[in-house]
């Protein structure tokens, strides 16, 4: 049941990432781009935790996906807040 579950919540990512490219292809913002690769990093994580049958996701390699991720994002916010057309 475990690894239904991830497999779950991979597809969702999956569907998720595909959901910002959409976006990012029609107002090819930058931003929606790099949600749809750190949605795409977060399935990669999903899906090779079950493959490799690891207990816990913390003591491998697998968790800089994750951490990969959430840095994309919070860079990319910041410089969309930081573009000068952001300025009055």
């Amino acid at each position: 049941m475990l690894h239904f579950m991830a497999g779950l919540i991979t597809m969702g990512y999956v569907v998720s990432g595909l959901f910002f490219l959409r976006f990012w292809r029609k107002t090819r913002d930058v931003l929606f781009l790099v949600f749809c690769f750190a949605f795409w990093l977060f399935a990669l994580n999903q899906a090779l935790v079950p493959l490799a049958d690891l207990p816990r996701e913390e003591t491998t390699w697998f968790y800089l996906l994750r951490l990969a991720g959430f840095a994309l994002i919070i860079v990319a916010i910041l410089l969309k807040n930081a573009s000068p057309s952001r300025r009055r």
